[in-house]
């Protein structure tokens, strides 16, 4: 096992939760957003986006327990897709806007920023918590080093 292990989990978890974090601002960003993409001729609202992740490899026990054994580098976490949220979006009542259907009804983004921010702070943690472990990795390296001393 490499000294630097912890080092190579902790910044793949980080690169990922800043990319769930830029996902969640760009879904709070565009929750009004009446007119995303065009779809035969009419115009579609935003669409909320998610992150998806996995391990880095995919692995059985027994190759995990083996590689630890062995020099193996750590594992980590990636972004494997963004996704669109399939839920309906919302419809409100706005007679005078241009996308206004003949009942008045306007179809806006399947977002709720409340759900964003309780996601985000999510993330937020998630990325405190990884600093953490590389500033644990970092200062547990240190005092191996002070011990040759």
């Amino acid at each position: 096992m490499r000294l630097t292990n912890g080092f190579d989990i902790s910044s793949s978890a980080l690169t990922a939760q800043r990319f769930r974090m830029d996902v969640i601002a760009s879904n709070i960003a565009n929750a009004d957003t009446a007119r995303a993409k065009l779809v035969d001729g009419k115009w579609q609202p935003y669409a909320r986006k998610l992150v998806t992740f996995e391990p880095k490899a995919q692995a059985s026990f027994q190759q995990v327990l083996n590689g630890a054994m062995a020099d193996s580098s750590g594992q980590g976490v990636k972004v494997t897709q963004v996704t669109e949220d399939t839920s309906p979006f919302k419809q409100v009542y706005n007679p005078t806007h241009p996308d206004a259907d003949a009942n008045g009804f306007v179809l806006m983004p399947n977002v709720d920023v409340l759900k964003e921010m309780v996601d985000m702070i999510s993330a937020t943690r998630s990325y405190e918590a990884n600093v953490t472990a590389l500033n644990a990795s970092k200062s547990m390296i240190a005092k191996a080093l002070e011990i040759g001393r």
